[in-house]
C-alpha cells in the first residue's frame, strides 16, 4: 500500500501462537486507511476473529505491533483502548433483561454521562438506525425481530461518540438472507455518511465484496493469501486457494464492483440493487428486437445498453463483462 495514505490501523508482524505450537495468525501484514471498510474473508479458523480481537487487545499477539492512528496498542491500557473501538459481535450482545433504552446506553451510564445527555444519544444512535425511540426505546429485546435487534447491536459501537474505529465480526451472519440484505444496505449507508474506519470478519465472500473497499483473504493456517480492492481480488486472484474460494461463478460477483463510465443514452435499465440486477443478468439469452425494447424469455430490457443501476447510492454504474452474446456492452 501507498505509506503516502492516511491509516487509522496498521499491523505488521503480528502473529499468535497458543501454548502447544498452535498457529492462528502468521506474521500478518495488513493496512486499513482511514475512513475505509476492510472486510477479512476466509474459511473458518484461519484467523479472521483472532486478528480482529487482537486489534483490541481481547486477544494478546503473540508477536509484531498493532498500531491505531499511529500508537502502539499493545503499550496502552487495553480498557481505555476499548472504549475507543466500538465492537459488534454477531450473537448481538443485548442484555435481555433491560430495556433498548438501558442497552444503548450502558457505556455512558460507565462514562458518567448525566440522564438528559445519556437519553439524547440513544435517541440519536437509535434514529441513526432507522428505530423510532418513541416506538422501541422502551422494548425489551424479546420484543423486536431478529433484524430490529441486530440493528440496535450494528448502531456504531452503540458508545459516545460514535467510535473512529468499528471492529464487526460477522455481524450480519445471525439472521435471514433478506434481513441480512436490508440490514447491508442501512449500514452502508450510513457509512457512507459517517466514513468511518470499519474491519469487518465475514465468511461470505459476496458479503465481502459487496461492503468491503478492500478485502483481505485469509486461508487456513492463519495466512493472509491476498489483499486488494473487490475488483482485483475477483478479477486477478492471487493463487489457486483465492481463486477457489471467490469461485467460479466470480465474474457474475464483478459485476457489483466494476465501475465504467456512465452511458448518455435516456433509455436505460433501471434496477433498484446489484442483487436484482444480477439475478436478471444470469437468466440473460441472446435477445431479440421487439419494439423499443430488446427481449428475452424472462426479462425485458430498454435500449441503450450502457447504463445499469447504482451501487451504493452514488457509486457508478456498471456493465455486464461475463456472458458471451449479453446485450450490454463489455467493460
Amino acid at each position: 500500500m501507498d505509506g503516502s495514505e492516511d491509516l487509522m490501523i496498521r499491523l505488521q508482524g503480528v502473529g499468535k501462537t497458543y501454548p502447544g505450537g498452535t498457529v492462528a495468525v502468521q506474521e500478518l501484514d495488513l493496512d486499513v486507511p482511514r475512513g475505509q471498510l476492510v472486510t477479512l474473508v476466509g474459511p473458518s479458523g484461519c484467523g479472521k476473529s483472532t486478528t480482529l480481537k487482537m486489534i483490541n487487545r481481547l486477544i494478546e499477539p503473540s508477536t509484531g505491533r498493532i498500531e491505531l492512528d499511529g500508537e502502539d496498542v499493545t503499550r496502552a491500557d487495553a480498557v481505555q483502548l476499548r472504549r475507543k473501538i466500538g465492537y459488534v459481535i454477531q450473537q448481538i450482545g443485548l442484555f435481555p433483561h433491560q430495556t433498548i433504552r438501558a442497552n444503548v446506553a450502558t457505556l455512558p451510564k460507565l462514562l458518567g454521562w448525566d440522564k438528559r445527555r445519556t437519553n439524547e444519544r440513544v435517541d440519536e444512535l437509535l434514529t441513526t438506525m432507522g428505530l423510532e425511540p418513541s416506538e422501541y426505546a422502551d422494548r425489551y429485546p424479546h420484543q423486536l425481530s431478529g433484524g430490529q435487534r441486530q440493528r440496535v447491536g450494528v448502531a456504531p459501537g452503540r458508545s459516545p461518540p460514535i467510535p473512529d474505529v468499528l471492529l464487526m465480526d460477522e455481524p450480519f451472519g445471525a439472521v435471514d438472507p433478506v434481513v441480512r440484505t436490508r440490514l447491508q444496505d442501512q449500514f452502508l449507508a450510513i457509512q457512507e455518511t459517517l466514513a468511518k474506519t470499519v474491519v469487518l470478519v465475514t465468511h461470505d465472500i459476496e458479503e465481502a465484496v459487496r461492503l468491503g473497499d478492500r478485502v483481505a483473504v485469509f486461508e487456513p493456517g492463519g495466512r493472509l493469501a491476498q489483499v486488494d480492492t473487490p475488483r482485483a481480488v475477483l478479477g486477478a486472484p492471487a493463487d489457486d486457494f483465492v481463486a477457489e474460494f471467490v469461485g467460479a461463478d466470480r465474474g457474475v460477483r464483478r459485476l457489483a464492483v466494476t465501475p465504467v463510465q456512465p452511458s448518455t443514452s435516456s433509455n436505460r435499465p433501471s434496477y433498484t440493487s446489484v442483487t436484482h440486477w444480477s439475478a436478471r443478468a444470469r437468466s440473460c439469452s441472446r435477445p431479440t428486437r421487439a419494439g423499443p425494447s430488446y427481449s428475452t424469455s424472462t426479462t425485458t430490457f430498454g435500449a441503450g445498453w450502457g447504463g445499469t443501476p447504482p451501487v451504493r447510492g452514488t457509486s457508478p454504474p456498471l456493465r455486464c463483462a461475463w456472458m458471451p452474446g449479453c446485450p450490454l456492452t463489455p467493460a
